[in-house]
């Protein structure tokens, strides 16, 4: 999840011992570096799942400083994700340029290159030249090679996150949420939403603003934080970020979504179109036409999917943020447009 700066002051002794002696030790080897023992801690605000710190040493020219990003995992995100995946993910990403280097990890955190970039924000993704740059970018995203088996994770995601919210949630709490119910709404979705023509690629499935820095001088986008990434549909992918669209995390109800912000059906278009055509083919209207009905109708897996996530995270996660009242949003959202997406063949853009 991605994550705003916060300068206060220096927060060095909330750091693991071995984490302080990681540091220091990496810091030795730049020779810029003044003095690697003279590491300052700022904490950045804005992740969901992890803590993640910027670390920065003064160096040998003035009012330069070396910076990483620590990033220190949350309790309990166990269940959402492999770290081994992960790093594997990250290693790989890293090699193709496609993210910041892997420059050390332990069982429960990584140091990472620190982007000099700025992360996006909620109305950045209006934005014409960024969406068209998103698009470019997670379709590059989309297209890489990854080491390993090649098959969709969405389902066998979906059942086991349903499984472990069963498991932690009161009888009250599952009913609530309609959990008895929701096994059978994965096996219908995954039939009405398996057709020959999907294409399948590495997908980050969890393209929300945070997830993604801009270099303004560059006019370079970089994704970043792959948890979360696997083989899946690009439609989910795709579906997934104009869900995103209508969360702002950084108000003061961050779980609130304003869904009257999901793309309407000319910046979905002019989304997907700038997607298709990045590689330098220019797609007919039929091509855009069938990824947007294939977009629209994943949205639903989107919702079923985050729901899921709130009310698991709403016990193992102690970060200050209203899972359930998250959770309750997308369930809700799943059952109001359910009928609509799946009964009817046209796309529909008003999620």
């Amino acid at each position: 999840m991605g994550v705003v700066e916060n300068a206060v002051e220096n927060k060095e002794g909330r750091l693991p011992v071995e984490v302080k002696e990681t540091l220091k030790s990496l810091a030795s080897k730049w020779e810029d570096v003044l003095d690697a023992n003279a590491l300052q801690v700022i904490p950045l605000k804005g992740a969901m799942t992890n803590e993640v710190f910027q670390i920065k040493w003064p160096t040998k020219t003035e009012k330069v400083s070396r910076k990483v990003l620590l990033r220190l995992y949350g309790e309990g995100v166990e269940v959402f994700f492999d770290r081994n995946d992960e790093i594997r993910t990250f290693e790989f990403m890293s090699k193709h340029g496609q993210g910041p280097r892997l420059l050390a990890w332990f069982p429960y955190g990584r140091v990472e290159d620190f982007i000099n970039a700025r992360t996006l924000s909620a109305s950045d993704l209006r934005d014409l030249e960024i969406s068209a740059l998103v698009a470019a970018k997670l379709k590059e995203f989309n297209e890489l090679d990854m080491p390993g088996p090649k098959n969709v994770r969405l389902w066998d995601r979906s059942r086991n996150w349903l499984k472990a919210a069963k498991s932690l949630s009161s009888p009250e709490e599952a009913k609530a949420f309609h959990l008895d119910a929701i096994d059978e709404e994965i096996s219908k979705l995954e039939k009405a939403l398996y057709q020959n023509h999907q294409r399948l690629g590495f997908c980050h499935n969890d393209l929300q603003y945070g997830n993604i820095m801009f270099d303004e001088e560059t006019k370079t986008i970089t994704i970043i934080d792959y948890e979360y990434a696997s083989y899946n549909p690009i439609a989910y992918d795709i579906a997934n970020h104009f869900c995103e669209m209508a969360a702002d995390y950084h108000t003061e109800t961050p779980h609130l979504m304003d869904y009257s912000k999901y793309p309407g059906l000319e910046e979905c278009q002019r989304f997907l179109r700038a997607y298709l055509s990045s590689t330098g083919n220019q797609p007919n209207n039929l091509e855009v036409e069938q990824l947007l009905q294939d977009v629209e109708k994943y949205t639903l897996a989107s919702h079923l999917v985050w729901g899921l996530w709130g009310i698991i995270s709403a016990h193992v996660n102690k970060i200050d943020f209203d899972y359930i009242g998250y959770a309750r949003q997308r369930l809700d959202q799943y059952w109001l447009r359910k009928h609509a997406l799946l009964g009817s063949s046209s796309a529909n853009t008003n999620v």
